[in-house]
């Protein structure tokens, strides 16, 4: 059977690192992914819970914050616990393998302060003028000028 799973999304939340008995660390988050299309009820985003375990999970929590983009691959896993209340709930998980930091918080924050800065700076100058790039155009011309539409193909060049 094969249960892979491999997605890229923003984290909804800080991830939350918590200690098992014996010491492993556990860190938990969410992911929100983009639909390609609104729902009937308006939504535009899937939420998957992830876990992650070990030094992986101590990496995440550290690096990773609120509104951080990631790239995890993992398997989904699906389980059931009773609360509180003595009802029975069921989760469906993603158990992380491995989570690529595709944006920090580190990097968030400096493109935020760049992004700042150089709104400051250009605060009273002109909008930039659209420039067109002629070189396209003429490019298009001498491929167009340079194409041969004959084709002298040898029963030999088909491979099958």
């Amino acid at each position: 059977m094969i249960n892979r799973v491999v997605m890229v999304g923003r984290m909804t939340r800080d991830p939350e690192l918590r200690r098992t008995g014996n010491g492993a660390a556990v860190t938990s988050f969410t992911l929100a992914l983009n639909r390609n299309y609104n729902s009937a009820d308006g939504q535009q985003a899937d939420y998957i819970s992830c876990v992650v375990w070990n030094k992986v999970a101590e990496n995440v929590a550290q690096y990773c914050a609120k509104g951080s983009l990631v790239g995890v691959e993992g398997r989904l896993r699906s389980r059931s616990y009773d609360n509180a209340q003595g009802q029975r709930v069921y989760v469906t998980e993603v158990v992380c393998d491995s989570v690529q930091f595709l944006e920090t918080r580190a990097q968030r924050e400096r493109n935020q302060s760049s992004m700042n800065q150089g709104m400051m700076n250009n605060q009273y100058s002109q909008p930039a003028q659209p420039q067109t790039d002629n070189f396209q155009d003429m490019q298009t011309v001498e491929l167009e000028k340079d194409f041969d539409n004959s084709f002298n193909i040898m029963e030999d060049d088909i491979q099958f």
